[in-house]
């Protein structure tokens, strides 16, 4: 019995927030926006709009593609660094309570960027260990309440959306979830980091005087070690596997930053035509990028049933995942 991805689903908030809004906002230009990152527009939720409420238009879509009913879910898991609350409840039992789907075991993760591979990585151990047989995994962030609009070197990457996925079991190998690479090093997490409202931080006037509930980053450093990190991640798990980039269908990277895309692209020679770029219209959604930038490739028909899917994030932490997925879905 393998773990296959059944289906993909996504959703991204209506109001579009370009490089020239932002031109009024803070002291930037959408020539250099573009320039340094690839990203013209992103979503922002609105302001009666929750992590929880992106998650759950994502998760119908993705439960009526795997033509399941809810009731046969048996497990909810969330990625998010944006939650509906700090401590508890979880996003995901918020939204599983909001999908009606009751007495199941549900709960989050907290992994940055590399959230959904993370979740894909504890799927399919749930799904061929027996425990579990339909699992609902979603990425979902509401980050525009993380970030400091006066802060341009934050405020011009980051958006909001969801993606969901089904995983559930299969027999066919052609189906499957091949392998999964997932690894931490807590050494740079300053680097990037929200480090206010927590136990270290509490909330108080002084925090939020700070700025210290907005997300904080050293954007050149995060780029080095990113590109570095991703790259040889990808060829340790092609090689693991043995597995060339001409059997690769799709190449779909965590979509922060169009040069860091690129940067291990080209490092790993991926054709153009093969890689799945979303960056420019969403921005950085961190857990739901990937689930995002899957579900355009497969509303364009570009995603088809048994394709291999090569799958690769990093995040704060700082966490990344590399992950080799056939696609099980129709």
């Amino acid at each position: 019995m393998y773990a296959s991805l059944k289906s993909i689903g996504a959703y991204a908030p209506e109001r579009i927030l370009n490089n020239f809004h932002l031109e009024e906002m803070v002291e930037t230009s959408d020539e250099w926006i573009e320039k340094r990152t690839g990203i013209k527009e992103r979503r922002i939720a609105s302001e009666d709009e929750s992590t929880s409420d992106l998650g759950v238009k994502a998760a119908e879509q993705a439960i009526e593609r795997a033509g399941i009913a809810k009731e046969e879910i048996d497990l909810i898991i969330c990625a998010t660094l944006s939650p509906d609350y700090l401590c508890m409840p979880s996003t995901a039992c918020v939204i599983a309570g909001k999908l009606g789907i009751h007495n199941v075991m549900a709960f989050d993760i907290s992994a940055a960027c590399s959230g959904f591979v993370y979740m894909l990585s504890m799927a399919k151990a749930f799904i061929e260990s027996g425990m579990k047989k339909n699992i609902l995994l979603i990425g979902a962030e509401k980050i525009s309440s993380l970030v400091d609009y006066t802060d341009r070197g934050t405020c011009i990457l980051f958006g909001d959306g969801a993606g969901a996925a089904i995983i559930g079991r299969t027999e066919d190998k052609n189906e499957a979830i091949v392998d999964i690479h997932a690894s931490a090093d807590g050494r740079y997490g300053e680097l990037l980091m929200t480090p206010g409202c927590g136990s270290k931080y509490p909330c108080s006037q002084e925090t939020l005087d700070n700025k210290l509930n907005f997300i904080k980053m050293q954007g050149n450093d995060v780029y080095k070690i990113a590109v570095k990190t991703l790259t040889n991640d990808v060829i340790d798990i092609l090689e693991k596997n043995n597995v060339q980039v001409s059997d690769v269908d799709h190449f779909i990277p965590h979509q922060a930053n169009l040069r860091i895309i690129e940067a291990v692209r080209t490092k790993l020679e991926f054709p153009l035509e093969k890689t799945v770029l979303t960056v420019a219209k969403y921005g950085n959604t961190s857990a739901a990028s990937i689930p995002m930038a899957m579900n355009d490739a497969y509303e364009q028909g570009r995603i088809k049933k048994g394709d291999l899917m090569l799958l690769d994030t990093f995040g704060g932490g700082f966490t990344w995942a590399s992950a080799l997925v056939r696609f099980g879905g129709h």
